[in-house]
C-alpha cells in the first residue's frame, strides 16, 4: 500500500487491514473481502451526500433532493472517484477480473470506493469519510445546481416520450399563494394525465414549479 494512495484518501490509517480489505475483491478467495465494506460505505456516502445537499440547497424539496441524491451516489459516480484516486492498481482480484470492461468494470471500481469510504468511516469517524466525499465529489455537486434547472425538461422528456400516454404535456396549476409581497409563498400542483400528479412549494411560482416537477417524477420513477 503507498503512501501516495492514503495521501491521496487524505487520512493516516491506524488499521491499514481496513484498507486493504476494502480493496479485496471477493474474486481474490479468502474471508475477508471488500463486501460487506461496500454495504456500509454505500451508507456513509448516503448520509453526507444527504447532509451537504441539505446544507447547499435550503429550498429544494424531497423530491428534487431525491433526484440529485442518486445522481451523486451513483455507482458510475463512485468508479469514477476510485478511477481518479487511484485505487485500480491497488485492487486485489482474479486475474481475469481485470479484464472486465464496461459496466463490470464500473461496478468493480464503484464498490471498492464504497469500501475504501467504510474503511475511513471505521478508521477515523465520520469526519475521515467527509472529508474524503466532500473533495473528491466537490465537482460532482457543483454539477447538480444545473439539476433543478432542468427537471421540468426531464419530466416534459419523460413524458413525451410515453405513447401509451398519448406524448402528452405535463400541465402545472397554482393551488395557492399567500404571504405578503416580500416572502410569497406558492403551491403547484403539476400533473401528467394518465401517470399522476404531485405537488410542490416555493417562494416563487418557479421555484414551486420545479419542486413539483421533481416530486411527480421521483414518484414516478420510484413506480417503475
Amino acid at each position: 500500500m503507498t503512501s501516495e494512495l492514503t495521501a491521496r484518501l487524505g487520512h493516516t490509517f491506524r488499521d491499514i487491514g481496513l484498507l486493504k480489505q476494502a480493496l479485496t475483491h471477493a474474486s481474490a478467495g479468502g474471508a475477508r473481502s471488500n463486501e460487506r465494506l461496500e454495504f456500509l460505505g454505500d451508507r456513509v456516502l448516503g448520509l453526507v451526500v444527504a447532509g451537504e445537499l441539505i446544507a447547499r440547497f435550503p429550498g429544494a424539496a424531497e423530491g428534487e433532493l431525491a433526484i440529485r441524491l442518486n445522481a451523486l451516489v451513483r455507482k458510475e459516480t463512485c468508479a469514477r472517484v476510485g478511477e481518479a484516486v487511484g485505487l485500480t492498481p491497488h485492487l486485489v482480484l482474479a486475474p481475469g477480473e481485470r479484464m472486465r470492461t464496461g459496466q463490470a468494470r464500473i461496478s468493480l471500481l464503484g464498490n471498492a470506493c464504497e469500501a475504501v469510504i467504510a474503511a475511513l468511516y471505521l478508521d477515523g469517524g465520520l469526519p475521515a469519510a467527509s472529508r474524503f466525499i466532500l473533495k473528491e465529489w466537490a465537482a460532482d455537486f457543483d454539477a447538480s445546481v444545473t439539476v433543478g434547472t432542468d427537471i421540468k425538461s426531464e419530466l416534459q422528456q419523460w413524458a413525451q416520450a410515453r405513447e401509451d400516454l398519448g406524448r402528452v404535456l405535463p400541465a402545472y396549476a397554482v393551488i395557492d399563494s399567500s404571504g405578503p409581497a416580500h416572502a410569497p409563498h406558492f403551491v403547484v400542483e403539476v400533473s401528467v394525465e394518465g401517470a399522476g400528479a404531485a405537488r410542490g412549494e416555493g417562494a416563487s411560482k418557479r421555484e414551486a414549479e420545479r419542486n413539483a416537477a421533481a416530486a411527480l417524477l421521483a414518484k414516478l420513477k420510484a413506480a417503475k
